[in-house]
């Protein structure tokens, strides 16, 4: 019996331990990457504003060219949704919902994913003019993690985690912008 006490004491530490360190990590995070496109501002805000044109310079998109789409709405305007289906678990289940433009300099976005998590995330693009018929870009995320799940981020550093990826789409609209 004294053994047994001992081994489920051993336990409940074992489980209490994470559970009180997760109460002093950081729940929120927020990734943001820019880059300067050699084109004027208002020609670069008009093509990031079409979700469907993420298709074009998404790394995500990308990764999976037979996923599922399927959209809602007036691409382009506040209320379009853009969803996704793929059986790869890089890309998963999800959707991208437009909630607010301010014309010009900004597209606030949530992304639900779905599957193989789920988690809503605060996404954006802002321009802004960079002089010389030039633009700068910004694209960033922020999100939470739930308690306990926020222990995660002792582990996983979203900056890198989707910092990387952020870059590659900005490199790509860079490249197919300054094409034409």
């Amino acid at each position: 019996m004294r053994i047994l006490k001992k081994i489920l004491i051993v336990v409940g530490i074992l489980i209490a331990i994470p559970l009180i360190v997760a109460l002093f990590v950081k729940k929120e995070y927020a990734v943001e990457r820019k880059i300067v496109i050699n084109k004027p501002k208002t020609e670069v805000f008009e093509y990031i504003k079409f979700l469907k044109n993420q298709d074009n310079y998404s790394k995500w998109n990308k990764i999976d060219p037979n996923m599922k789409k399927s959209y809602k709405g007036t691409d382009g305007t506040v209320g379009f949704v853009s969803a996704w289906e793929s059986k790869n678990e890089n890309v998963g289940v999800g959707e991208q919902e437009i909630l607010k433009i301010t014309e010009g300099e900004r597209i606030d976005m949530k992304l639900r994913f779905k599957v193989p998590f789920e988690a809503q995330d605060d996404a954006y693009m802002m321009t802004e003019d960079a002089g010389n018929n030039q633009t700068k870009v910004r694209w960033g995320f922020k999100g939470a993690f739930p308690y306990p799940m926020n222990l995660m981020g002792l582990f996983m550093d979203m900056d890198k985690e989707v910092g990387g990826d952020l870059e590659t789409g900005l490199q790509n609209l860079k490249t197919l912008l300054e094409k034409y």
